[in-house]
């Protein structure tokens, strides 16, 4: 006896890709009921065998959030989406956070010890492949171009293009485009002033360690600026922006000033108590490349940057 084939989810049947068909419901005035209710209110050309399979396959958005929750609450003014060709792709890693997203850029909160892109012998595993299949899953077409990268050992704020006009947009007027991104660094030692400006040329040796020198026919000029916001010996809490984005620029700077950053023993770091470069990128601004809009983002202080320097308030924007 031949058995009924099961049936596959929403959306992943063989064939020509189908794109997604959102369809949106804002709750009116006096609006309090379960989710399931609301749906049959707003759907009732539905089955209610098909509404209750929407939220089976995690196809209904309240508020932003997916759910198969069917009685949670809608009240008054909620949003409730229904995507009725597939399931909602829910970003998840437990090194990569996905932080916004729109049609032409992707923000993402970068996990240590994580590449942004492939090299030669690593393809797989990069921040790059990550979100590149995440948006792969929403519509084989979509397309995801590198902006810029982070050192595999720092963390933060990186962003990434879904269009060649967006990358283009951003690469070519990088300096005008990005108002503002700045680094926190645990260093050791304390900085003398507590804040100022380092200047040098930067080169690459055959090892591919970056260093100074004094001679711009050798190296690419690199600025960076510095602001000491709290010291608790034998550490200091500094904030790092770059006139200049060249590599390894912030590591090789702070090697220079006598006080190298804690973790980073490849650039002159005595110890490393948290086993990791204690680096981090966060906060990121800039114009959007398609819409003009101001763009700003910021990412919480790792947890281990505290124990070594104790609580800190960041001030408002």
């Amino acid at each position: 006896m031949s058995r009924k084939p099961l049936s596959a989810k929403p959306g992943t049947q063989p064939g020509v890709f189908r794109p997604d068909n959102i369809e949106n419901y804002t709750a009116p005035e006096g609006t309090d009921c379960g989710l399931l209710e609301f749906l049959e209110q707003c759907m009732p050309h539905r089955k209610r065998t098909t509404v209750k399979d929407y939220l089976k396959h995690h196809q209904v958005m309240l508020n932003g959030t997916v759910t198969t929750q069917f009685d949670a609450p809608v009240i008054a003014g909620a949003t409730v989406s229904v995507n009725t060709t597939r399931e909602f792709q829910v970003f998840t890693h437990p090194r990569l956070k996905l932080v916004y997203e729109d049609d032409d850029v992707i923000v993402i909160d970068k996990g240590y010890g994580l590449l942004s892109m492939g090299t030669d012998k690593i393809k797989d595993g990069t921040a790059y492949s990550i979100v590149r299949e995440y948006i792969k899953r929403k519509d084989p077409r979509n397309k995801l171009f590198i902006v810029h990268r982070l050192d595999r050992d720092t963390t933060g704020l990186m962003m990434f293009a879904k269009s060649q006009q967006a990358k283009e947009t951003m690469q070519h007027n990088w300096n005008n485009m990005v108002l503002e991104r700045k680094y926190v660094a645990v260093v050791e030692g304390e900085l003398e002033p507590e804040a100022g400006e380092i200047r040098s040329y930067l080169a690459e040796n055959s090892e591919h360690e970056v260093y100074s020198t004094k001679n711009p026919e050798e190296g690419q000029l690199a600025v960076t600026y510095y602001t000491t916001l709290k010291k608790r010996a034998p550490y200091s809490l500094v904030e790092l922006s770059l006139a200049t984005g060249r590599k390894n620029q912030i590591r090789v700077h702070m090697k220079d000033s006598g006080h190298p950053i804690v973790g980073d023993r490849r650039y002159g770091a005595q110890a490393s108590p948290i086993h990791r470069l204690c680096l981090h990128a966060q906060t990121l601004r800039f114009v959007h490349p398609v819409t003009r809009r101001d763009m700003y983002f910021t990412s919480p202080l790792p947890a281990g940057f505290y124990r070594l320097v104790g609580s800190l308030k960041f001030p408002d924007r």
